[in-house]
């Protein structure tokens, strides 16, 4: 390669090696910041003109020159160059070529350290924007399952043991909750994400009298970055997206393992539609749930992401330096594999099929409605441990029995307690165990259909906002 190709060769006796090139070029991963350099890079150009460092007639070629690299790029017919290192020095030799002087005066006032950071920050602002959409539509397929199953009875577990009867949209409901973090979570990283660092140029600003507010403002940014050293190396934005995806992984993680259990014919709650589960090539009669198994395993390869990220950070010293070339790959692909992960889980849940029966029956084994037997003693005037150690001995004798404490008679009853009444099977009903929880958060069918009702509003509302 020839020297001159460099836009800092002056300075050197000989050109970089092959194998350099291969080793340090960023290219073919930072090409699809390619949209947000050009937006970036408008931006810059629209400032640069109006605080008269460079003349309109330049800004129009600019604008022009980066209008057609833009459809260039868009169908396919962009020659992207390795030696050119990476996206930003693609395109502005490509620009050059078009519109000559004109586009050399493009990085007046400004630097690779800057622009890239921009880059990122536009890129990943846009991502989050995505991402929170494909959250609220899973949650609403969440809701439209709830709805339909908020008097559905099943097991609910602690330490995978049945511990109480719950509502199967109650259940649902919870993962409507941690979702609803994630977005949160999400708004508040996007605060801090968008921010420009446009004008820190390499590290210590410029000499040019350049607006950064009017950037900021063409950008859709909040503001600028404060500090240019740390402007142009700071990557906590991308650390802390990357900890609120695997926070989401993790949640979706924890959902997949309940789907896997529940589908297993030892629980049989429910059933994936075949499109996204896969046969044994042994095993014909096998239906293996694939797609939350992925979820289970790719929810490990974000969390690497996140340790990747701040292993990169832990000891840079200020400012920017070569290693935050190495943010990117794993930044997009914690962004793809987060937002592929929403768009099929959404997908696979719309197609779910519950299997009331059987979770009507697991809920009768366990004896899930023994806290209610206890609760029932309490009111009854007995003190809670009390009560405690009779229901334990009632359910030792049921299951000698080989039947659920709602089976016993009133007179089998009555040896553990005098004070039970007829009233007590009221009680020792799935039913009646649910209705019971009858406040804001429990699992009472009109209680999931009041919180079902809350949550549609508040995603209706933050779609308006």
């Amino acid at each position: 390669m020839e020297n001159n190709s460099k836009t800092w060769s002056g300075r050197f006796n000989e050109p970089v090696s092959q194998l350099v090139q291969r080793y340090t070029a960023s290219v073919s991963f930072d090409n699809r910041l390619a949209e947000y350099d050009i937006q970036g890079s408008l931006a810059h150009a629209r400032m640069l003109a109006s605080t008269g460092i460079i003349s309109q007639a330049d800004f129009s070629a600019i604008e022009q020159g980066l209008g057609q690299i833009r459809e260039e790029i868009r169908n396919n017919n962009f020659d992207w160059q390795i030696e050119l290192e990476d996206v930003h020095l693609n395109i502005e030799k490509r620009l050059t070529a078009l519109i000559g002087d004109a586009g050399k005066r493009l990085h007046t006032a400004r630097s690779r350290n800057d622009q890239v950071a921009t880059d990122i920050r536009l890129y990943l602002r846009a991502s989050i924007d995505e991402i929170i959409s494909l959250i609220k539509s899973m949650q609403q397929v969440l809701l439209d399952i709830a709805e339909r199953h908020s008097e559905t009875v099943m097991p609910g577990f602690t330490h995978l043991q049945v511990a109480q009867p719950v509502s199967f949209g109650h259940h649902l409901l919870a993962y409507h909750e941690m979702l609803q973090r994630d977005t949160e979570r999400l708004f508040d990283c996007r605060k801090r994400v968008n921010r420009l660092p446009l004008g820190a140029a390499a590290l210590a600003g410029t000499s040019y009298p350049i607006d950064r507010d009017m950037v900021a403002q063409l950008l859709g940014f909040d503001g600028i970055c404060r500090n240019s050293l740390d402007a142009v190396s700071d990557r906590d934005f991308a650390i802390e997206f990357c900890a609120c995806a695997a926070l989401i992984m993790t949640h979706l993680s924890r959902f997949s393992e309940e789907l896997i259990i529940w589908m297993s014919p030892a629980f049989s709650f429910i059933q994936l539609a075949d499109r996204f589960c896969t046969g044994s090539s042994i095993m014909p009669q096998k239906k293996n749930p694939d797609v939350p198994e992925l979820v289970r395993g790719k929810t490990g390869r974000v969390n690497g992401h996140l340790v990747a990220l701040l292993t990169l950070m832990k000891s840079q010293p200020l400012a920017y330096n070569k290693d935050n070339q190495e943010d990117k790959e794993p930044l997009f692909d914690a962004v793809d594999t987060l937002t592929d992960t929403l768009r099929v889980y959404t997908e696979m849940l719309a197609g779910i099929t519950v299997n009331q029966d059987t979770l009507r029956q697991a809920a009768m084994k366990g004896y899930a409605t023994a806290t209610d037997l206890a609760d029932y003693l309490v009111k009854k005037g007995i003190p809670f441990r009390d009560a405690h150690e009779i229901v334990a001995q009632t359910v030792r004798f049921a299951e000698t029995k080989h039947r659920d404490l709602s089976e016993l008679t009133l007179e089998e009853l009555k040896k553990f307690s005098p004070v039970i009444e007829e009233d007590i099977y009221s009680v020792l009903s799935l039913e009646g165990s649910m209705k019971s929880r009858n406040h804001p958060g429990g699992t009472a069918p009109e209680q999931v259909r009041k919180a079902i009702s809350h949550a549609r509003q508040a995603l209706l509302d933050s779609s308006t906002t």
